[in-house]
């Protein structure tokens, strides 16, 4: 396979129009680490933006920072950790559910669209993505948003790129809105509750005036067996209910209180605070009890997106039927469900049943020949998929940009 490295914007054009020419699609990497997500593509070309690694600026009292597609997501993060900062919607570090180590780019975080625990407060990427410079299926750069919040000159085409998995554009350069790092962190664990009751909590937790940051819960069959940050928690052999709180330290303390009092009718409430909480949720963020490394590495993973409410039974079903485990985010809303391994992924069924609960099912994880048989991302509706075609139409009428990932048998 021919890997093409580009210096710039300009280096991107060129390669795009050669590809046009020859009409040869190009696979879009960074460091490759979402590689194995989505259907598999057809291409004997990949167009390395990874050399686009600088940030060009960053105000730290203005809360922006610009930097190009390319540069590693851990190094930006260190990069703003070191002025106490933090990306809200909490990226998530994908390498652990995959098993394709190395770190992540920030193209590759705008591109999937992925975020992590903090979305039922601080919004998705889309939310945090002021501006870009890309270039189009066209091979011609254009640019969107801008480096302030309230931009509204134009199409917010910010919106269409994340999420769309490089097949609208090539980012060269994104601008993002960052925010201050809390200051404080609280976990209220309860724990033995089973996944409906555990979803009532959550939504009174979510509920009520005190500023929950985070809300999940890892049913007991999740740990088999649990190793690092979940370790202790899985000591009980218990399922365990989670419900962060951040701020101000006097706040957070004062606010882990009166929730607790509001969770009482669901059991005793516990506590970790700072390094150990921060700790725990980067594991359900990257949901690490369903690592490749692990127990259940073979196993298919979903991710489900559904109403909050309809979570713990739409998981609990799930779970009943296939004999499968899951982790639920977002107070429920999202759902990660490991399944035993079949041909098909077990996708007939579980689309089935989040359709009826009026949501929808990405296959995250599976080998390439399921990938290759199965809608790794839930199918569009008629009207939803015409207009889907005319956006691409729109960015790269010949296909050219990741031709295939994202819907199956348009690789040809």
């Amino acid at each position: 396979m021919d890997t093409l490295k580009v210096r710039d914007a300009n280096d991107v054009e060129e390669v795009v129009r050669a590809a046009i020419a020859s009409e040869q699609p190009l696979e879009i990497i960074g460091h490759g680490t979402k590689r194995l997500i989505g259907q598999p593509m057809a291409t004997n070309a990949v167009l390395d933006v990874s050399a686009l690694n600088a940030v060009t600026s960053y105000e730290p009292n203005e809360l922006i920072i610009t930097v190009q597609a390319g540069a590693p997501l851990a190094d930006v993060q260190s990069l703003i950790d070191s002025k106490s900062q933090q990306f809200a919607f909490e990226p998530i570090d994908t390498s652990a559910l995959t098993g394709v180590s190395g770190s992540g780019t920030i193209g590759g975080m705008i591109g999937s669209g992925l975020a992590g625990p903090r979305r039922i407060k601080a919004g998705g990427a889309r939310d945090h993505l002021l501006g870009a410079h890309a270039v189009s299926g066209f091979g011609d750069s254009f640019k969107t948003g801008g480096r302030v919040v309230k931009n509204v000159t134009g199409y917010d085409l910010c919106k269409l790129l994340t999420g769309s998995w490089g097949t609208l554009a090539v980012m060269t350069e994104v601008t993002l809105k960052v925010m201050p790092r809390p200051e404080s962190e609280r976990t209220l664990v309860l724990a033995g509750l089973d996944d409906v009751a555990a979803n009532r909590a959550m939504t009174a937790a979510l509920g009520s005036p005190f500023d929950v940051s985070g809300a999940a819960h890892l049913p007991n069959s999740a740990f088999r067996p649990a190793t690092g940050a979940l370790a202790d928690l899985a000591s009980e052999g218990r399922a365990v209910t989670l419900l962060r709180l951040e701020g101000i330290a006097a706040s957070v303390a004062d606010r882990a209180t009166s929730l607790g009092k509001t969770l009482a009718p669901f059991g005793a409430v516990e506590m970790l605070e700072d390094a150990a909480s921060a700790t725990l949720w980067s594991a359900i963020r990257d949901v690490q009890p369903f690592a490749a490394s692990g127990a259940l590495g073979a196993w298919p993973v979903w991710r489900i997106v559904c109403p909050p409410a309809s979570g713990g039974a739409l998981g609990q079903a799930l779970a009943r039927e296939t004999g499968g485990d899951v982790i639920y985010d977002w107070g429920g809303g999202l759902i990660w469900a490991a399944l035993p391994p079949k041909p098909d992924a077990l996708a007939a069924m579980v689309r089935r049943r989040v359709e009826a609960a009026g949501g929808h099912a990405s296959l995250i994880r599976a080998p390439e020949a399921t990938r290759r048989n199965v809608d790794v991302f839930h199918p569009q509706s008629g009207g939803v998929a015409a207009l889907s075609e005319r956006v691409r139409n729109s960015f790269d009428p010949k296909i050219i940009l990741n031709r295939g990932r994202m819907v199956k048998g348009s690789a040809a």
